[in-house]
């Protein structure tokens, strides 16, 4: 994967080297954890789970995502006359076999913690979203979405596929769904039998049209009609595609009001980075999941308040700076629209302003503004095309 963290062996081996100290079970932790913090500073993309399991003979299990990570530790304990068992898993797990990769089955599936219904909601997909499959428990999976975000889904919200099942899926004629909410119909009538509802986001196979709906086809083989008012055929969509200012802010607008959901990144509720990150779904571009990833993307334009530097479309960024026994936190993000007004997620998608005098006046969020970036031409960070989501996401 691109977005796979290189070190240089030789300058993580003597940071490692010179990191080790106390008994062996101690400096063997202390090898592990730097390992960790060197390949895999941040845990929501990558894996890197080591233990110590056995002390005779010493035995490491645990996983990782990352073979680079994995051969670095066993480099260092190699070097240091250090001999271990490895059954350290590399990910995906020889269980999932061929089937490394799923393709998003429900309008929104939800993507949480650990693999169970009760656990905290990490992220959400879309349907038709191309995921990695890396290992199973019971009916659940662990799966890798385009912006590498990591979490569980279970088998309900999938289909899974193999690499050749991606790319015949990835060549259809495909639509994309574009109002903000709205169904799939069993014939090509509004007043038949629904098949599901659909989001914003929602791609869909497009197997033909009926007068004024197109017909579609589900990951797992369902059909179904689609209003040809409420999608496009996905590459004109793409190909008409442009993140402009204009367009960023009339996204914005049509998710006014849509409800507060901490890990929500659809219209059926968002968090503060979820929204930032479906207004630039919805033009074209996938960009980090969290507030604190999103900071890392893009280019900085202001970090002193200085509001006319902003332009529409810029991502606000909020929270508070590093002090002498914590580090720097970002915990919210907005989108500026202009004439001193971001639009943000806080409590449902709403309008605040950082002028004193203005009746939305947000003092809270800008007492703690930290910075501003800017997207539209400065993609760097981890930032893709929609286009590019069915290739990107390929081991």
């Amino acid at each position: 994967m691109k977005h796979t963290i290189f070190i240089c062996k030789a300058l993580v081996l003597s940071i490692l080297l010179g990191a080790c100290s106390g008994s062996q079970q101690q400096h063997l932790e202390e090898i592990i954890s730097n390992t960790k913090h060197h390949y895999v500073p941040d845990t929501r993309v990558n894996e890197f789970t080591v233990e110590i399991s056995k002390k005779s003979p010493l035995t490491l299990t645990g996983e990782t995502t990352l073979a680079e990570a994995k051969q670095a530790l066993l480099d260092t304990l190699s070097s240091q006359g250090i001999e271990v068992v490895d059954e350290i898993r590399l990910l995906p797990t020889e269980e999932i076999g061929d089937k490394k990769y799923a393709l998003v089955n429900n309008s929104v599936s939800n993507l949480r913690s650990s693999p169970q219904h009760s656990a905290q909601l990490a992220t959400q997909a879309l349907l038709g979203m191309p995921l990695q499959v890396l290992k199973k428990d019971g009916g659940w999976y662990y799966v890798r979405t385009p912006e590498d975000y990591l979490a569980w889904v279970d088998a309900g919200g999938i289909e899974r596929v193999s690499e050749p099942e991606l790319d015949a899926w990835s060549n259809t004629e495909k639509i994309i769904f574009t109002e903000t909410y709205g169904f799939s119909y069993r014939e090509p009538s509004s007043a038949a039998q629904k098949i599901s509802d659909l989001a914003t986001g929602n791609i869909l196979e497009m197997t033909g049209t009926s007068g004024n709906f197109y017909h579609v086809s589900y990951p797992d083989g369902r059909t179904a009609y689609v209003r040809k008012s409420e999608a496009q055929p996905l590459d004109e969509w793409n190909q008409n595609l442009e993140a402009t200012q204009k367009a960023l802010v009339e996204t914005s607008y049509e998710m006014m009001g849509i409800p507060y959901l901490w890990g929500g990144t659809s219209t059926k509720g968002v968090d503060c980075s979820g929204f930032t990150k479906t207004v630039y779904l919805m033009n074209g571009l996938i960009i980090p999941r969290d507030a604190s990833q999103q900071v890392h993307a893009g280019k900085l334009i202001d970090s002193q308040k200085n509001w006319e530097n902003l332009e529409p479309g810029d991502l606000l960024f909020f929270g508070s700076e590093a002090t002498e026994t914590s580090s720097r936190r970002v915990v919210h993000v907005g989108m500026w629209i202009g004439n001193n007004e971001f639009i943000h997620s806080s409590r449902q998608v709403r309008i605040s302003s950082v002028d004193p005098n203005a009746p939305n006046y947000d003092e809270y969020n800008t007492g703690r503004y930290l910075e501003a970036r800017r997207y539209i031409g400065n993609n760097s960070g981890n930032i893709i095309r929609t286009g590019d989501m069915y290739e990107d996401i390929k081991f």
